[in-house]
């Protein structure tokens, strides 16, 4: 792993652990607020989106049409069942699982599908990484796991995780193969959500008008920080990294955002989310290795 690529990822995790600090002080506004970060998303890029299909020009063809489609609709069923499973369950179930799986199905999907190579120490630095991230997100305490409305959370947490396996494949395919440049798959995405939203937003107006009350400013600074982390994952890849490299490595933002509820909220930091942090940090360096 070069140098660079580190430093696009690393970026992409600070990025990821930003937009999400400011997103949950939205919480409660649930989809009007998803449909109003990916709307500002769409205005914001739009002249970085215009500039590079004029430079760069684009080719089109049923294929790209297809792949940006496919990853709007994975992204979409994403966001809605993410938003349900912490409705019907706990988030310190949901948010681990999906996390924890979502690396681990991503890179057997890598190997399966987009034809790269296991090996010791990517396997090895990749479970370091979910363990790690099992460890911040339930501090430890696995009794959780123990109620009834636990596996609920279970199976919507697998749910996510087999949803961020699918749209971290499909995207690195696009951006591999058919050369879709990051920033212009990301904002067809974007706004492809925003369509599909847009009608039932329409409808109830005056409840996302509500809902979106003193919030307008969080959902442009997600709007922005959210898509350029991912873009810059996007990058890395289409500059040669392998997802089962990336896939993991992008949980480092869990241990960024650990780190900064330590020193900007002044939140106490567990023994067990030390140690989560300890081991995304080996992970890492298992998955820098050659």
């Amino acid at each position: 792993m070069t140098s660079q690529i580190f430093a696009l990822v690393f970026l992409a995790a600070v990025f990821h652990a930003s937009w999400n600090l400011i997103a949950k002080r939205a919480a409660s506004a649930g989809a009007a607020f998803v449909l109003a970060y990916r709307f500002s998303s769409t205005v914001l890029l739009a002249p970085w989106v215009i500039y590079v299909l004029v430079v760069n020009g684009m080719a089109w063809s049923g294929t790209v049409v297809g792949f940006i489609l496919l990853s709007s609709v994975i992204h979409l069923a994403y966001g809605l069942s993410l938003q349900r499973g912490y409705q019907v369950a706990d988030l310190s179930v949901v948010y681990p699982i999906g996390r924890g799986t979502g690396p681990v199905l991503a890179s057997a999907g890598a190997y399966l599908w987009l034809g790269e190579d296991p090996s010791f120490s990517k396997i090895g630095g990749m479970l370091c990484v979910v363990a790690g991230v099992l460890l911040i997100a339930t501090q430890g305490n696995w009794r959780i796991f123990s109620q009834a409305r636990a596996w609920t959370g279970v199976r919507w947490g697998l749910l996510v995780g087999l949803l961020i396996a699918c749209y971290t494949v499909a995207d690195a395919y696009s951006v591999k193969w058919l050369y879709i440049a990051p920033v212009v798959l990301d904002w067809f995405c974007g706004l492809t959500i925003t369509l599909i939203m847009a009608p039932t937003a329409w409808v109830r107006r005056q409840a996302v008008i509500q809902q979106m009350q003193g919030k307008w400013r969080l959902a442009v600074a997600v709007g922005l920080l959210s898509p350029l982390g991912y873009i810059l994952v996007l990058y890395a890849l289409q500059q040669g990294a392998q997802v089962s490299m990336i896939a993991p490595l992008r949980e480092m933002s869990l241990m960024i955002g650990t780190v900064a509820s330590f020193f900007i909220l002044k939140e106490k930091v567990s023994a067990a989310r030390l140690a989560g942090c300890l081991a995304i940090i080996a992970g890492v360096i298992a998955l820098a290795q050659p």
